[in-house]
């Protein structure tokens, strides 16, 4: 896809997105499987529903934009993200070190995410995508949720564990 105008990169960011969270979906499962702490891997199973909300979310936006349609690529930073997650799972046993590590491998994710979904409500708001803005920007707060939820999670129980 040649990426000219705004409105083009609306559309190749979209379809990176959609890519990003149909990756996240089929990692979760595993992260949860990986974590020893019980809250974690609840926070995981937790967010996989919200990550399968903010796909039908993606849809919506599509849809309320006719000239817009999501297309198939794939997004190879999350790809890399996940990657780095799975290499952390085969390289410590399961336990508090592990769960720190994983909180660390998601939030990466979560971060990534975050970026992404302001650059979509910015160039949304710009193009005067008004309801794909208000259905982002609740994407982009249940990023922020996440991200916060992990740290909180790592401060408060993981990393005195891990250490």
């Amino acid at each position: 896809m040649v990426i000219k105008t705004a409105k083009d990169l609306f559309t190749h960011l979209l379809s990176d997105t959609n890519s990003a969270e149909k990756q996240i979906t089929k990692a979760l499962p595993k992260l949860a499987r990986a974590a020893d702490d019980p809250q974690l891997a609840e926070a995981f199973k937790h967010h996989l529903e919200e990550t399968q909300g903010q796909l039908e979310r993606l849809e919506k936006v599509a849809e309320s934009l006719p000239d817009i349609r999501i297309k198939r690529i794939k997004c190879h930073a999350m790809e890399g993200l996940i990657e780095e997650g799975e290499e952390l799972i085969d390289a410590t046993e399961k336990g508090p070190v592990r769960d720190a590590g994983l909180i660390g491998a998601a939030q990466k994710v979560e971060h990534y995410e975050i970026a992404t979904y302001g650059t979509l409500c910015a160039l949304a708001e710009q193009l005067g995508y008004t309801e794909a803005k208000q259905l982002l920007a609740q994407t982009l707060e249940e990023e922020k949720s996440t991200d916060d939820k992990l740290s909180k999670l790592a401060e408060r129980n993981v990393n005195q564990k891990a250490g």
